[in-house]
């Protein structure tokens, strides 16, 4: 653990939350993340074995509480009343980070899987038409492996797939990673991106007309703080 040297209350929390990934995996948290699987979804960069590490060294700190599941198999990870105070936090340095850190996203920092696991958790089925079961296709043009994703939705669950599901699709997302990218950070909106030519919507058309409002955010997107 780093060490400062200094009584700041500032040094001593950097001490506790200045590692690599710490705070990171505090987000995923936040986020609902509770198994270590779904920790290595939102953290896709992270190795096993740091993941690991951090999530003891946190657990040491009282930031992290970890349980054993239900079904005996594994462990289950919860904030503690520590960790939780940590959101204002977090949330101040998104904000911070969105207005002064965020310059043009590199190549190297697109990442289909973790967009794509964030547009599942802020997919917003209240706002789907028709009887609340629902297929939305997205294709990435330029991608060569994992191209295709789905998401299904039923009611309130929003699954993820990678495979083709049974039911009929009711949209057809057609786009680039680098355009639903930046839709979803809010660099973009929807219908720049259709006139454009960077984003195709073909489907059912109460699909297409409400696509802005289910898709989602990310949550420090401007137009959701």
């Amino acid at each position: 653990m780093i060490q400062y040297g200094q009584f700041c209350p500032i040094s001593k929390a950097m001490e506790v939350l200045g590692e690599r990934w710490a705070l990171l995996i505090v987000r995923e948290l936040l986020l609902g993340a509770d198994r270590f699987s779904m920790l290595e979804r939102g953290l896709p960069n992270i190795s096993p074995t740091t993941l690991n590490r951090r999530l003891h060294e946190l657990e040491g700190c009282g930031i992290v509480s970890r349980t054993r599941d239900e079904s005996g198999h594994g462990h289950r990870y919860a904030l503690t009343e520590s960790g939780r105070e940590l959101e204002p936090v977090l949330v101040g340095l998104g904000v911070w980070g969105m207005r002064w850190a965020r310059g043009y996203m590199a190549d190297n920092e697109l990442d289909a899987h973790q967009l794509m696991f964030d547009v599942q958790r802020q997919c917003r089925p209240e706002h789907m038409p028709g009887s609340g079961r629902s297929v939305i296709h997205f294709h990435f043009q330029d991608q060569e492996s994992h191209a295709d994703w789905w998401l299904k939705i039923d009611g309130d669950d929003v699954d993820l797939c990678l495979h083709r599901p049974g039911d009929d699709e009711d949209l057809l997302v057609e786009t680039t990673l680098r355009c639903l990218t930046e839709i979803w950070m809010g660099d973009v909106s929807p219908s720049q991106a259709c006139r454009k030519g960077s984003l195709k919507l073909t489907g059912l058309l109460p699909y297409e007309k409400t696509f802005s409002k289910w898709l989602g955010r990310h949550r420090l997107n401007s137009s959701a703080i």
